[in-house]
């Protein structure tokens, strides 16, 4: 039972009607439907009814605060979940941040795309139908040396749809070392059941030979299939059978070799002394039948599964009615199509491409960039913080370059009063987030994966959580 006090105090909260007519809300009512405005306005009455109670507290908040309460709400509903942050973590291709960052020119091709309509699947020169497929399989022929291409919505689904056409119900030998899980907990083996292929591992988990291969083939083997280990490596008593000779295999007993190379490279990043990841023109070269790989990570363009090769087994992929469950959209297909241009002059590629830009470059230009930063931040904040550029290591990431340690600088930052993780969350919980990483009761941004023209929103973010 209410009493009389809590009652009375309960009648003090603003009726609706009135709330609406307060001057704070008036811009909601023009944005919103006044039936959503109403809405969150009970509900925030609602919340305040029950503080008053759970806390005996009968003093109700004034209509103006409910007002500010209501407006931070309906703002709140309709801001972007998906948001553009700030990578200072050092990982060139994090996962969980989105991996490849776009091109300047492919970000252009998707809006020109977007806003317009487009000859997706139209042929300009006879007015006809065409296909979706036609506009990156030139380009990928150009820059693979492959027969023909093919892009799915990523390269699982790359791998799902090769298994399936030409392997299902059949045997895929396939080395037990080469069994890998890759993100979200997405398994080699899994994929392989869900093709409808029947899966035969051979060898052990550090060695397999010719023969172990040649030994397991079979009237059902429909497929020879090599994973490129490119999230992990084993290293020590190992050995294993090259892709030359996995070719030489399949076409000694008439069958076709797959590759799935993950993370597939056109620059070959060996040359710059950076990791052993083979490129795909090395494995087409190689006789390799279909290779397979993803497009928006050492690539450096979206999210996509490209499969080059044989147009033979291309062919019988593109009539597999499981590719229209598969295909990717305009976007995608012109922010691809602009990253493969920039593969045409290597150079290009290799200052364009955002990725492969922060691969490659130098850790004097890099500590340059974090003074600049750390100057930025003494000219805005005085001596708020405690900060000094030091040595660090970055990772490609994304289940790139296993290993493969980059020579960085970052920002060491600190605050006298303020905790390290204080900071971090102000930080992460900003506009635009801004994602270091900790270290020592010190927070550390990486400067290889921070543009020059993000230091002011890094600048602008410490003034917000040091105000």
């Amino acid at each position: 039972m209410l009493t009389k006090e809590q009652q009375q105090a309960l009648r003090r909260l603003p009726a609706v009607h009135l709330l609406l007519e307060h001057p704070l809300l008036a811009p909601c009512l023009e944005r919103f439907p006044r039936q959503m405005v109403v809405e969150v306005a009970n509900d925030i009455l609602a919340m305040e009814r029950r503080r008053m109670l759970e806390i005996d507290d009968p003093t109700p908040p004034d209509p103006e605060r409910i007002a500010v309460r209501i407006t931070e709400t309906l703002d709140r509903l309709t801001a972007p979940r998906l948001r553009p942050v700030i990578n200072g973590s050092g990982i060139v291709l994090h996962t969980n941040l989105g991996r490849a960052r776009l091109s300047k020119a492919a970000l252009r091709a998707v809006r020109d795309v977007a806003l317009s309509y487009s000859n997706l699947e139209y042929r300009l020169h006879t007015g006809q139908r065409g296909s979706r497929h036609e506009h990156v399989e030139g380009i990928l022929r150009r820059l693979t040396g492959a027969e023909s291409a093919l892009v799915v919505n990523n390269n699982a689904a790359a791998v799902l749809l090769v298994l399936r056409t030409l392997a299902r119900g059949r045997e895929v030998i396939i080395s037990r070392g080469q069994m890998v899980e890759i993100g979200g907990s997405f398994r080699v083996s899994e994929i392989m059941r869900e093709s409808g292929a029947r899966l035969v591992e051979v060898g052990t988990t550090n060695k397999t030979r010719r023969e172990d291969i040649e030994g397991a083939i079979s009237e059902e083997t429909a497929l020879l299939l090599k994973v490129h280990t490119s999230n992990f490596k084993i290293i020590g008593f190992t050995e294993s059978v090259s892709r030359e000779e996995m070719v030489e295999i399949a076409r000694k007993h008439g069958i076709p070799c797959f590759e799935d190379l993950g993370s597939g490279v056109l620059y070959d990043l060996r040359a710059r002394g950076i990791g052993e990841e083979p490129t795909v023109q090395e494995c087409l070269r190689a006789g390799v039948d279909l290779v397979s790989f993803s497009g928006d990570k050492l690539l450096g363009g979206p999210q996509a599964g490209i499969i080059v090769g044989k147009k033979q087994w291309i062919d019988l992929l593109k009539k597999n009615q499981l590719l229209r469950a598969l295909r990717v959209d305009k976007m995608t297909l012109a922010a691809l199509e602009a990253t493969l241009h920039h593969y045409l002059n290597p150079e290009e590629a290799a200052r364009e491409i955002p990725v492969l830009r922060q691969i490659l470059k130098e850790p004097g230009e890099i500590r340059a960039s974090a003074e600049r930063l750390m100057d930025r931040l003494r000219e805005a904040l005085g001596e708020a913080l405690w900060m000094e550029v030091i040595p660090t290591v970055s990772e490609v990431g994304g289940g790139s370059l296993p290993g493969v340690e980059l020579p960085s600088f970052c920002l060491s930052i600190a605050h006298p009063h303020m905790p390290v993780h204080r900071m971090e969350e102000g930080l992460r919980r900003g506009n635009p987030p801004v994602i270091g990483r900790l270290s020592r009761d010190r927070l550390l941004l990486d400067l290889r994966t921070v543009e020059e023209e993000e230091h002011p929103h890094i600048v602008d973010a410490f003034r917000r959580i040091l105000k």
